[in-house]
């Protein structure tokens, strides 16, 4: 790319944040000295470094009038703001039903403008994290050091946009790697084939919706003859009721616990019974928009990712109204063997934080002995979606989490699902019982303490404490 095309660029990312070509040049030039004449460190992440400093100088030049502090000796102090794009969806205050003005013609034109999930160090060295980006308007963009926002941690890849806000402004974004879909670390077995779905688990011969149809195809065998979602996508009263009630079953040979003593497993402590839904999929006749295919779509509520306060770190809210039994999102990770996951968590040092680990157990009881690579559990530590941020809450949490079967009938691998459990109001944290044995010393994540503040807190009734309000 010729050096004036690359200049042109640049003046279009600084004109996409409302600043001019005059202004914007002697930044330019100060960071092309300073990264000697690199320019693939300015255009990374949307031209990140060369906003930051331009918001950067300007500050000091206000405060100081010393032109050059931002990169005197080569590097700059950690920078704690972070570029705000306030779109009028992913605002704070969102109200829903708002819709987002359309782009012009030339405002189309516009470079994506990322956001790093990370710390930025302007150096030579530094290296850059996951970003997210979008396409910004003309007066979406604002400077606030107590709100950074980040428009969509999902880097585009959802239906809809999630953003990330701190409204006490001194918490830097998380670091991890956005997925949209489960991935396979390394020894985990799943397999998915059209040929291991036997012609009685699809409905091949269906077309439209099958909801729409007075007899339900065969797909609803798995939830009685009878389909789990309402015409409305959400969860029908009396499944979602039956999927509230809990027995556990205990192994013969337990995974989780042989991967901790080979030599001499501990018994199995149990793992709990769930119903599953059986969603249409590739080989089933139907069209996309059928009824039964509802996770698979992927995330449709208004989500926001915010700074808790309450010493829970991160949390996850709605934006929206949610009736009782909507889908919100899919817990989604990398998928590991409880071998891998107990090898990972011996390494660690014990003071990183952590997602709290899945175990695909849902129907571990079927089986008498299963091999280590079928014994399966999602970690989204570093690699995630939205639902890495959901907190924990004893007994009376808003969702609740239900296996479903979409592309395989192996139930060593299957999705977990994450559906309200009651009607949830519009900016609510939503909470979810992870199911913790707090008794279990020996977990993968030794150091969890309950902060939940539920008055059912089975942590705080374990310690004889009361638990804090939250």
């Amino acid at each position: 790319m010729a050096i004036n095309e690359r200049v042109r660029k640049a003046f279009l990312a600084a004109r996409a944040c409302g600043i001019s070509d005059q202004e914007v040049k002697p930044v330019l030039k100060h960071l092309l000295k300073l990264y000697n004449k690199n320019w693939d460190l300015i255009e990374s992440e949307g031209y990140r470094a060369l906003l930051d400093a331009y918001f950067e100088l300007n500050e000091n030049k206000g405060v100081g009038g010393n032109k050059n502090v931002l990169v005197e000796n080569g590097e700059s102090s950690r920078l704690s703001k972070r570029l705000c794009m306030q779109e009028l969806e992913d605002q704070a205050s969102c109200t829903v039903g708002n819709s987002t003005p359309k782009l012009s013609s030339e405002e189309n034109e516009k470079p994506m403008i990322n956001l790093e999930q990370g710390v930025r160090i302007l150096n030579k060295n530094s290296s850059g994290c996951s970003n997210s980006g979008n396409k910004v308007q003309q007066q979406s963009v604002t400077w606030d050091k107590k709100r950074p926002i980040i428009s969509d941690i999902t880097k585009g890849t959802e239906n809809v946009k999630i953003s990330l806000v701190d409204e006490t402004g001194n918490q830097d974004p998380p670091k991890f790697t956005y997925l949209r879909k489960n991935v396979i670390y390394q020894e985990a077995y799943v397999h998915i084939s059209l040929a291991r779905i036997a012609d009685e688990h699809c409905c091949s011969s269906c077309s439209g919706d099958c909801l729409s149809f007075p007899i339900p195809c065969a797909c609803a065998q798995e939830t009685g003859g009878e389909f789990a979602y309402t015409p409305e996508g959400q969860l029908r009263e009396e499944f979602l009721r039956t999927c509230q009630k809990h027995h556990l079953v205990h192994c013969q040979d337990c995974p989780l616990e042989r991967c901790k003593n080979e030599r001499k497993p501990e018994k199995c402590k149990g793992h709990l019974v769930r119903k599953f839904i059986k969603e249409c999929w590739d080989k089933c006749g139907c069209d996309k928009q059928c009824g039964n295919r509802v996770v698979q779509r992927g995330i449709v509520c208004k989500l926001q990712v915010f700074f808790t306060g309450e010493g829970k770190g991160w949390g996850l809210k709605t934006l929206q109204d949610l009736p009782k039994g909507t889908f919100v999102c899919e817990y989604v990770g990398e998928i590991v063997t409880n071998t891998e996951l107990h090898e990972r968590n011996k390494k660690s040092s014990g003071r990183e934080r952590h997602t709290y680990p899945v175990t695909l157990d849902a129907d571990w009881g079927s089986e008498s002995v299963l091999k280590d690579e079928e014994a399966l559990c999602l970690d989204a530590t570093s690699f995630g979606n939205v639902a890495r941020f959901i907190n924990h809450r004893c007994y009376d949490a808003n969702l609740i989490d239900i296996p479903v079967e979409v592309e395989t009938p192996d139930r060593h691998y299957y999705h977990v699902a994450l559906f309200t459990s009651r009607n949830v109001k519009a900016n609510e944290e939503l909470t979810w019982d992870y199911g913790i044995d707090f008794d279990d010393h020996k977990h993968p994540i030794k150091a969890f303490h309950c902060t939940c503040g539920s008055s059912y807190c089975r942590d705080a009734k374990r310690k004889g404490k009361r638990p804090a309000v939250s």
